[in-house]
């Protein structure tokens, strides 16, 4: 049985959209028929080429640039989309960055962007665009996560630590505005076949790493990009701080 997805008549925003699983969750989002917001921060040409791609398959999507680690960014970011494409319905915080590098060398400085960017910048674009949902009394937000909050990684620390913090900023924020009708979730993949990830780059030792699990393979960002559209639509009204988990076995709780 066909049971077609529709977000007609819906706004996704979506951070860190320009490559990878923000990319590949963007145009599924689209296709779907919302409208999407594609931020990126120095990526406008890959942004564009999304925006070009959505827009010419007949979708509508825009793209705008913001430092989502950033307070005063994200409230750009957040009152541009709004003004440009309508209040936002749907929240996909995918915007992250990864380091490998010895614990005992990781600087404060390190530190402190790891966390801003991939566990701060959900704090303050939920921060931002949460009160709008309230008012609405509807809305989605599904922030990306990773098996390695849930595992750990040797070398990954900052990272580990900023995946492990959204999985329980998510938990947190569904069960307060749970009460509201605002449907707050986490996806936490394991290995994704995206510039951040890349086999090519690795070492045999991390590769190997990377494909010992049950599946012995990386997954496709559009196979990522499935389990947010599951998330924003109506399919999942019953979820409320789940972590989901497309990770080929890495995790199995």
């Amino acid at each position: 049985m066909n049971v077609p997805i529709s977000l007609q008549g819906q706004t996704a925003l979506v951070t860190g959209a320009a490559t990878g699983i923000g990319r590949a969750t963007a145009l599924l989002l689209a296709q779907a028929g919302a409208r999407v917001v594609v931020n990126h921060l120095h990526q406008s040409q890959a942004a564009q080429a999304l925006v070009d791609e959505i827009t010419t398959a007949g979708g509508q999507a825009l793209a705008l640039s913001a430092d989502v680690s950033r307070a005063v960014d994200v409230e750009r970011l957040v009152r541009e989309a709004n003004e440009a494409a309508g209040p936002i319905h749907i929240l996909v915080n995918n915007a992250g960055i990864l380091q490998e590098k010895p614990f005992l060398d990781t600087s404060e400085e390190d530190w402190d962007r790891m966390l801003g960017t991939d566990l701060k910048s959900v704090f303050l674009v939920c921060r931002a665009v949460l009160p709008g949902m309230v008012a609405r009394g509807s809305g989605v937000v599904v922030n990306i996560a990773s098996d390695l909050g849930i595992l750990g990684r040797e070398r990954y620390a900052p990272y580990c630590a900023a995946k492990a913090g959204v999985i329980g900023l998510t938990r947190s924020l569904a069960r307060e505005f749970a009460p509201q009708q605002i449907r707050i979730n986490a996806i936490a993949p394991g290995p994704v076949a995206t510039a951040m990830v890349s086999l090519e780059h690795m070492s045999p030792e991390w590769v190997e790493k990377e494909l010992a699990i049950p599946q012995h393979r990386l997954a496709d960002p559009a196979e990522i990009a499935a389990s947010v559209l599951f998330l924003a639509s109506d399919l999942s009204r019953f979820y409320c701080g789940q972590v989901l988990g497309p990770n080929g076995g890495s995790v199995m709780p």
